[in-house]
């Protein structure tokens, strides 16, 4: 899978052709969500609370840029 963005050890990664709803994947050492990209909601899975805050975090600053 395709790694778009990395910091503070999150991965932010996407498939070319996955399954509805677009969504990206947020990887935090053991932990894993989905990632909704229209309402950035978790979609499915988790991570801590802080890892989350700034995945979320991510797609504002990119629209920013």
């Amino acid at each position: 899978m395709p790694t778009i963005s990395t910091f503070y050890g999150i991965l932010i990664q996407m498939y070319w052709q996955d399954h509805p709803p677009a969504h990206f994947h947020a990887l935090y050492a053991e932990h894993e969500a989905l990632i909704d990209i229209r309402t950035l909601e978790v979609i499915e899975g988790g991570m801590p609370r802080r890892a989350l805050a700034l995945v979320l975090e991510w797609p504002r600053n990119i629209a920013l840029n």
